[in-house]
Formats: C-alpha cells, sequence, structure tokens
C-alpha cells in the first residue's frame, strides 16, 4: 500500500476494521499528554485517560498503556526546575516520579472500576528468551483478569547498553510481546504530513500509509519537518517494528475529545500505518520457517487430534518423551507417535523439566520440578501446524 490522502471526513473499510475489531490494543502517551507543560502530572488528563480505558474494558477490550511522564513528576517533587543531564539525577528523578505516576493511574483508574498493575521494562527483559516470555506471561495473565497494565521504561537501573531509548519504541516493543492487534501512539500533533505545512503550501495530510513505506522514513528525515521536529520519526519506525508482528499503527493528537473511544469505532482521525501481515500470520510464520530447532516433544495419538484438529494448546500430560536440550522459549518441534512432525512452537518449559512432566497433570507440577507454572507446554497462540506446511 503506498502513500494515500485523504480528506478528514473519508474513510476506509480497512481502516474501520483495524480498531473496530481490536482485541487487544497497546496505547503510548507521551509526557506532553499527561503532564503540565513540564510541572508534574496533569490529574485531570491521567482521569480522562483512565475513562476512555476503563470504557474499553467494558466493551470487551484489552488495553495495555504505555505512559510517559515519571521524570517530570519526579523533577517537580525534587524542586527541580530544570530536567538534569547526568544519568543517576535523571535515574533518581524517575523513581521519586514513578511512584506518583503509577498512584495516580492507580486511583484514576480504580475510581472507573479497573484495576490496575504496574510493569517496568527494560530492553534486556526483552531480548533475553526466559524473560521475554516471563514478562509476556504476566502481561497476559493480567489481561486476563482484566486488569489495565502502565508500562514505563525501567529508567532506575538502565544504562546506553540496555536502554529501549523511548516510548514509541517501547510501545512498539510491547505490542510484538503479547501479540496486539493496534498500536495507538498519542502525541500534540495531528498525525503525518507530507512536508512541513508552516513552509510547503502543498503539504497533505497521510491519511492511511503502509507501516514500513521508505518514504515515510524520507520525509521524517527532512530538515526542518514537522515530522523531525515533533519526533516523528521513532513513531514512523515504531510503526515498523510494531507491524512485524501484524499490528497496524494510528498516531494521532491526544488533544481530541475521547479520542480513543472514537478511534475504537473505526472513526479517521491521525493516520493509519497498515500492518501488511496479518498478526496470527506474521508470528506462526515466523516459527514454521526456523532452520534450526534444539528438540521436539512426542505425543500420544489423543494429544494430535486434539492439536492438530482441536486446536487446543500442547499439555504435558499428552507428552510420551522428549528430545533434544532446549530452554524456555525456544522453538521446538511437535511429533507424533511415528517421529512425524505435526507442529512447532514455544516451549513454556525447559527440557530438563520437560522430561519430569510428560504423561503429568498440571497439578502435579510443583511437586515435580518445584513451583507452578503454566499448564501448557506450548500454548495454542505459541503453536503453528507445520503438517503440509499448513500456517
Amino acid at each position: 500500500m503506498s502513500i494515500t490522502t485523504f480528506s478528514s471526513s473519508e474513510q476506509t473499510p480497512a481502516q474501520c476494521a483495524v480498531l473496530a475489531n481490536a482485541k487487544r490494543i497497546v496505547v503510548k502517551v507521551g509526557s506532553s499528554l499527561v503532564t503540565n507543560e513540564g510541572r508534574g502530572l496533569d490529574a485531570n488528563a491521567i482521569e480522562q485517560w483512565s475513562r476512555q480505558l476503563a470504557a474499553l474494558v467494558a466493551d470487551g477490550r484489552e488495553v495495555i498503556m504505555v505512559s510517559s511522564g515519571a521524570i517530570a513528576e519526579g523533577m517537580k517533587r525534587l524542586g527541580w526546575p530544570t530536567r538534569p543531564k547526568h544519568i543517576n539525577e535523571l535515574q533518581a528523578a524517575a523513581a521519586v516520579g514513578q511512584m506518583g505516576l503509577i498512584h495516580m493511574y492507580e486511583s484514576k483508574l480504580r475510581a472507573f472500576g479497573v484495576g490496575s498493575a504496574q510493569v517496568l521494562l527494560t530492553h534486556g527483559d526483552l531480548a533475553d528468551r526466559e524473560r521475554y516470555l516471563n514478562a509476556r506471561s504476566t502481561l497476559t495473565t493480567l489481561l486476563d483478569l482484566g486488569i489495565v497494565p502502565v508500562i514505563n521504561e525501567n529508567d532506575t537501573v538502565v544504562n546506553d547498553e540496555i536502554k529501549v531509548g523511548d516510548n514509541d519504541t517501547l510501545g512498539a516493543l510491547v505490542a510484538n510481546l503479547v501479540v496486539a492487534d493496534a498500536l495507538i501512539i498519542l502525541t500534540d500533533q495531528a498525525g503525518l504530513y507530507t512536508a512541513d505545512p508552516r513552509h510547503n503550501p502543498d503539504a497533505q495530510f497521510v491519511r492511511v500509509a503502509s507501516a514500513g513505506d521508505v518514504q515515510l522514513e524520507s520525509m521524517a528525515g527532512g530538515v526542518g519537518s514537522l515530522i523531525g521536529k515533533g519526533g516523528m520519526i521513532t513513531k514512523i519506525l515504531a510503526a515498523k517494528r510494531a507491524a512485524s508482528s501484524g499490528a497496524s499503527t494510528v498516531i494521532a493528537s491526544g488533544h481530541e475529545t475521547d479520542v480513543l473511544l472514537r478511534l475504537c469505532k473505526g472513526e479517521p482521525i491521525g493516520t493509519w500505518l497498515m500492518a501488511q501481515t496479518g498478526k496470527n500470520q506474521a508470528r506462526k510464520r515466523w516459527m514454521a520457517d526456523q532452520l534450526q530447532l534444539r528438540g521436539a516433544v512426542v505425543i500420544d495419538d489423543g494429544a494430535v487430534d486434539k492439536v492438530s484438529r482441536a486446536g487446543k494448546s500442547l499439555l504435558p500430560i499428552g507428552m510420551t518423551a522428549v528430545q533434544g536440550d532446549f530452554s524456555r522459549g525456544d522453538v521446538i518441534a511437535v511429533l507424533n507417535q511415528q517421529g512425524t512432525e505435526i507442529a512447532r512452537g514455544l516451549a513454556n518449559y525447559a527440557s530438563v523439566e520437560a522430561r519430569l512432566l510428560c504423561k503429568k497433570s498440571s497439578s502435579q507440577f510443583e511437586q515435580l520440578i518445584g513451583y507452578a507454572g503454566e499448564p501448557e507446554m506450548v500454548h495454542r497462540t505459541n503453536l503453528v501446524l507445520t503438517i503440509g506446511n499448513a500456517i
């Protein structure tokens, strides 16, 4: 899909479908939308975000909020008039301000009848396979419970080597982590333009484009462009990253009234950067295309039927043997009794644990391996059938 521009009153079926049908959504809000121009948190603004998040949860959506604002709030509490330059002072401000940020979201969401949870992440949490799987398990459990996770980068411990760098990127990484349907990035601008409209009367608003379109990055790199000055390049790259797992991205103004609720009704607000591959197809093709697998599990005929025909998760009670040496989070093959691969997926348990869990029910896990983890060896969302190259 090449760049397409529309009038503000026009909408397309593709736009309407993305968010109108989205079950799992990641929302990112910048500091300008949750703080009083850097003077600490804006209670009224966070109340409005919380009201909209609660309405989406009541509508059956699963929503994750990636929110900036901790450093600005920390500066206010510490009485610092200007943003510090030294990393230790920034980390101190983040530590102080994070207390206020999460308390504000917790109290406002609770007032609308929704629970919340604080989750602090670093790049290291998302780069390490086991920590990645642990983070995803925690977040999906919270969503199953109807909780709104409020996520920020763990600025108190990060350095350049483990820093995500910005919350646009963090939002995209979280969208990939939980395999979200859509990413909404809210900013203080209406969206993307083909050029700086202040200097170019021919500049057009970009209503719809393909996430990853090279033209977008070229526009963002222009000297003096609104896109570049407004930090839009990070949003364009975030949309490209989110699209790798099948999530489309909307970049819109957070100053629009009830913007989240209107977007989720398919209203054409902002710029829509569309993923070209569905989320399940992208994820499962990645697993199916793995050339080297670290191991496999052999399953009985009953489990074969449940996995291949009923679309169920693979439970350890259906496993008869474990092959190879693999870790939690590795892609493994699933074999039938004749040794034919029928599926592959992400292992929830390392091979040493899996051998102990063969033919065992989840009620026995803690006694056998010392803890009660996920009931599945491979969850159905992390499993792809490979018989006949079915993905």
